[in-house]
């Protein structure tokens, strides 16, 4: 029963309209593709449990873009995090997240 958001500054982040931004459902994790100046400032997740109906606001996490062009020590990966069994009904949709990470 629980799903993430986040919010930008302080406004919820519509990711859904945006292909290069995205929410994992399963982790909560926001994972953003080719960072833009447009990108700096504070982001802050929100998990909420429809079930108590309730939401709770984390710490706001600031992106800063750095100036050197350094980018670390970040090489190409898959993230794979399926769990060891999934079940399904038959006929229905399962889904499964997996990201390309890397420069």
């Amino acid at each position: 029963g629980l799903s993430y958001t986040w919010l930008f500054n302080n406004n919820t982040l519509y990711v859904q309209e945006d292909s290069r931004r995205f929410v994992s459902q399963e982790t909560g994790n926001l994972y953003i593709a080719k960072v833009e100046p447009s990108d700096v400032g504070n982001y802050t997740c929100v998990v909420t449990n429809s079930k108590a109906q309730q939401s709770v606001r984390g710490p706001p996490t600031p992106l800063t873009l750095r100036s050197d062009g350094v980018m670390g020590e970040y090489e190409p990966k898959i993230e794979v995090r399926f769990p060891e069994t999934t079940y399904a009904a038959k006929g229905s949709s399962v889904k499964l997240e997996c990201f390309a990470l890397g420069k």
